[in-house]
């Protein structure tokens, strides 16, 4: 079996039952990181990539720039990967098919696909479009798609578990393979959710969030860190960056440190 298709297989099948969790990462060190954790999927963070290279989150990050961090990615896992590609980087679906396209030509097992502030038809042209381009290409790709209606408050609260369910309708027949609702945080929403659809539920970390047992038993199938791993990285750096350039003291750099040589021993093999 092509390694790329065994690694879309292995990744579907971790849908199927259970609970994925995805600390989302935003390069090649932080996704081997997460992999000798024993993470059986690993995913991307768009801030957390973007950040990573410079960039803005928001559909900023040149695509060609995504689809090098996709590739270098891969190239030091054994587990699958899922990126982040926003909203596609275009509004035109030919171009997003396109992008997805360089993601599956990296070794994207999935992606992660919003629509934003924009009008769920247009999600729907463009699930469709990266469909019909990965079919014929012989190609497979878990596309999950995202909608911001918790996240960006798209409909007022009484209104936001029947409008997530009508989307969640819309973005399966064109194609999608899941549903990501990220800011959904109360237990009967995501119930009611969970068994209104027929995709597997996504949610992201929440503070208010029970442990995954408890996700689990509500009907969530995914759960994502998003950017908190490496938000709370850059809040661990640059307490000790400014500490050091304030007194130049060593030990409080290396007190927590992991090893040289174990990490340097994750891209020896």
């Amino acid at each position: 079996m092509n390694p790329s298709t065994e690694r879309v297989r292995s990744f579907r099948e971790l849908h199927q039952d259970g609970l994925l969790l995805l600390a989302n990462v935003w390069d090649a060190g932080s996704a081997k990181l997460v992999e000798q954790a024993g993470a059986k999927a690993i995913a991307t963070t768009s801030a957390g990539v973007a950040w990573s290279l410079g960039y803005p989150d928001g559909d900023a990050l040149p695509i060609a720039k995504l689809a090098d961090a996709v590739a270098a990615i891969v190239r030091v896992l054994r587990v699958p990967l899922t990126a982040d590609m926003e909203a596609g980087y275009s509004d035109d679906p030919s171009v997003v098919a396109e992008n997805a396209m360089r993601l599956i030509d990296a070794g994207a097992a999935g992606i992660n696909l919003e629509d934003g502030s924009g009008e769920p038809a247009l999600l729907c042209a463009k699930i469709e479009a990266i469909k019909r381009a990965a079919a014929k290409a012989g190609a497979d790709l878990f596309v999950n798609a995202r909608t911001d209606m918790y996240l960006a408050g798209l409909a007022p609260e009484p209104q936001r578990v029947d409008a997530t369910l009508a989307r969640a309708r819309d973005y399966r027949e064109a194609g999608a393979d899941g549903l990501f609702v990220p800011g959904v945080v109360e237990g009967h929403e995501i119930r009611a959710i969970a068994s209104g659809i027929a995709l597997p539920l996504n949610i992201m970390a929440r503070p208010a969030l029970p442990a995954g047992d408890e996700l689990q038993s509500w009907g969530v199938r995914r759960l994502s860190a998003g950017p908190y791993l490496i938000a709370s990285a850059y809040a661990r750096a640059a307490n000790l960056a400014g500490r050091f350039l304030q007194d130049g003291l060593s030990k409080p750099l290396t007190e927590d440190a992991m090893g040289y040589g174990d990490i340097n021993a994750w891209f020896e093999s």
